[in-house]
């Protein structure tokens, strides 16, 4: 099968395609013939050898963390799903290949494109582990940094959902996306402080950083000098400040990707799709994802 494969780390220059075995399926797994592989972020970090700690990663690999696709084959003791299922979820072996493994799968529902359901694993699970460790309750204020991304604006909106008031930075073009999911949207960058005071004299709750630019500072001014109820997951200085980072995924994810995949499919729960990629391109989707500014979920289709 095709994929693509790193043998060092390194920059976008290290991906080639090439042909490698088809896996076979171990005990509670399924093979996935994958249609749509998400771009996250996490992918590029992975390539670079940066998240060698949080993510062991033997060599060669194949990038790609999210995968929908159709079940090509199951491993023993699998009995909840059958061949010919259409599923999304987390992949085992890396989803940017014609066929991955996948242990954390769950049916896709009819109503939802395969580049939507591929957008929701990872922005989904993050922002609701995010949200609990915040404990964010009704009628508190929530600040989401980096609240027009992928990520951020899932975030929004379960936090929406749970009865808080959001108040969103991003750049102005993104401030009417902001309003539609229910957010009041702020400009990020210098008075950024100021700017959230005067939308919410009482002060905020809590803080969400899904941006990772330098806005911890200013975040934890905004809690009164604290930086309890401040969870960054992508700003590397947080162990300096004193504020909790959270990089780790939930043991049993499934259930929240079932949960997030009913939101969507009744539009209760939106996600941007920016732009699609053959997995010859793979290496041109992520370096467009290391720029930061990709206008919604990037997707690789094999």
């Amino acid at each position: 099968m095709e994929a693509i494969v790193f043998e060092r780390f390194g920059g976008p220059e290290v991906l080639g395609l090439a042909e490698i075995a088809k896996p076979r399926p171990g005990p509670g797994q399924v093979r996935v013939k994958v249609v749509a592989a998400g771009v996250n972020p996490v992918d590029y970090k992975i390539r670079n050898g940066w998240m060698r700690g949080q993510f062991p990663t033997p060599l060669p690999a194949v990038p790609g963390l999210e995968l929908a696709g159709v079940v090509d084959e199951l491993g023993d003791g699998v009995t909840e799903l059958a061949v010919g299922d259409e599923v999304f979820g987390q992949s085992d072996t890396g989803a940017y290949a014609e066929y991955a493994l996948a242990t954390h799968v769950v049916p896709k529902p009819a109503g939802l494109s395969w580049a939507q359901a591929v957008a929701l694993p990872v922005a989904g699970e993050t922002s609701e582990r995010v949200l609990d460790l915040l404990q964010l309750r009704a009628g508190e204020t929530l600040l989401v940094h980096g609240a027009a991304g992928v990520v951020g604006s899932v975030g929004v909106q379960l936090a929406v959902a749970r009865g808080a008031t959001v108040i969103g930075t991003a750049a102005p073009d993104n401030h009417a996306f902001l309003r539609e999911l229910g957010a009041v949207p702020v400009a990020y960058g210098e008075g950024l402080a100021e700017r959230v005071r005067a939308l919410a004299p009482q002060g905020v709750d809590a803080v969400y950083d899904a941006a990772g630019r330098g806005a911890l500072p200013d975040s934890i001014a905004l809690r009164g000098g604290t930086t309890s109820r401040i969870v960054t997951i992508a700003d590397p200085a947080a162990a300096a400040l004193g504020v909790v980072f959270s990089g780790g995924g939930t043991a049993a994810p499934a259930p929240l990707y079932a949960a997030h995949a009913r939101l969507a499919a009744e539009g209760r729960l939106r996600v941007r799709v920016a732009e699609a990629f053959p997995l010859s391109d793979a290496a041109k989707a992520l370096a467009l994802s290391e720029t930061g500014h990709p206008r919604g979920k990037l997707v690789i289709t094999p």
